[in-house]
């Protein structure tokens, strides 16, 4: 084994990750795509976004499976080729066939993603299993900061090829190349530890009912904790993904559209801020307590998005990033407590089928009350309304959790 193998892991990781952060600024493209694309329909436009997150999902469970007959390193680069191809292919969709942008920059961009996201994860995870929180949150978190980064990016390069509903299909021709460079020279630094690295040094010290067993991804289907983690993620992420497809245009709703990019800039800085400061939290408090308390002032930031004015709302889009980081930083740690780090490459790649379609019922639900707020933005307030139950729903699955976890340990 190299010496630092596992420090250039994490590095490698890093690095991969905040170009992927490009995922979660949407919001940037959302008008100009609609406006260009798909003759001014958010529904249509957003469905992109949508789709980009469950293939994102899917390609996290295709990725996280290769890696137990395959390398990591080969199943990223895979990964970063077909999120190239995928994203230099969406360059060249004409509104006619508008469909295609749903397919090349939806579908083959968010499997490309999802190849590279939970193996990078998992490998980096297994290198530092005493600090897993940590680890998770740093990796986690410059997948947020990469949006703090690209949005100015990206925006350049749209201004710079024409403008808003002009410039984004070449946009997509120049991250294409950005993804093609760091994922594949990334792979080459991604590996894994021998089997039982630091295995001595793993202290389970919260009520997230860690294990020393390791599930296959066959096992772990057939538990109850499966599944409630699962549908915990499909109604966690609702809020955040809203927001985080819609903080410009909300912004601009609000009458700040000479500023409405520091909406975006805001979700994306908190995101990443979040992610690393929750999962610290985590190793402290416990995965489960700190994701009820995460779910619970998502809840009440969702309810409170109609009632901030002016410059203050960009003061709730950066806390709603903020709390939005943190349960993406947890999912993948409190995965890797429940069943194991051996497969949680394979096991998380299921589990974010819950992110996927949390991610397709958000986008479904905020471009449907979007499309009806063109003219008055409290018209869009049913959907946050909406998103402050899937998480009130969350807080009991998270508790029902912690009551199983109790009964496991006390057995």
């Amino acid at each position: 084994m190299k010496k630092n193998a596992g420090l250039y892991a994490v590095i490698a990781a890093v690095a991969i990750q905040l170009t992927l952060g490009i995922i979660y600024i949407w919001s940037v493209f959302q008008t100009g795509i609609a406006d260009s694309i798909f003759d001014g329909d958010n529904v249509a436009a957003g469905l992109v976004f949508s789709l980009l997150l469950a293939a994102f999902a899917t390609g996290s469970l295709i990725g996280g499976r290769l890696t137990v007959r395959f390398s990591v390193r080969r199943v990223v680069f895979i990964g970063g080729i077909i999120l190239s191809i995928g994203t230099f292919a969406a360059s060249f969709v004409r509104p006619e066939f508008g469909w295609l942008l749903w397919f090349t920059y939806g579908v083959m961009g968010g499997l490309g993603m999802g190849f590279t996201y939970t193996t990078t994860i998992a490998a980096a995870q297994k290198w530092y299993p005493h600090k897993k929180g940590f680890i998770t949150g740093i990796i986690v978190a410059a997948l947020g900061f990469g949006g703090v980064i690209f949005t100015p990016i990206i925006e350049r390069l749209i201004e710079h090829f024409g403008g808003f509903g002009v410039g984004e299909l070449n946009t997509f021709m120049v991250l294409a190349a950005i993804f093609l460079v760091v994922c594949t020279i990334g792979s080459i630094f991604i590996v894994e530890p021998p089997e039982g690295h630091m295995l001595d040094k793993v202290v389970v010290k919260n009520n997230s009912a860690s294990t020393t067993r390791s599930f296959t991804t066959k096992e772990m289907i057939k538990t109850p904790q499966f599944y409630l983690l699962t549908a915990a993620f499909v109604v966690a992420v609702i809020g955040g993904l809203m927001m985080i497809g819609f903080a410009r245009p909300i912004a601009v709703a609000k009458g700040l559209e000479s500023t409405a990019t520091i909406g975006v800039l805001a979700i994306a800085l908190f995101n990443s801020i979040g992610r690393l400061f929750w999962g610290m939290i985590s190793d402290k408090i416990g995965r489960n307590t700190t994701l009820i308390i995460l779910l619970v002032l998502s809840g009440i930031m969702s309810i409170s998005v109609n009632f901030v004015q002016g410059y203050a709302i960009y003061v709730l889009i950066a806390l709603i990033g903020f709390s939005f980081g943190g349960i993406l930083s947890n999912f993948p740690a409190l995965t890797s407590d429940l069943f194991g780090a051996k497969y949680m490459a394979a096991n998380y790649g299921v589990i974010l089928l819950g992110f996927g379609a949390g991610a397709i019922i958000s986008s479904q639900i905020a471009g449907h009350f979007a499309n009806l707020a063109t003219d008055d933005i409290t018209l869009m307030f049913p959907a946050f309304i909406i998103a402050a139950g899937f998480a009130a729903v969350g807080v009991v699955i998270m508790i029902i959790l912690r009551i199983m976890a109790k009964k496991s340990i006390a057995k």
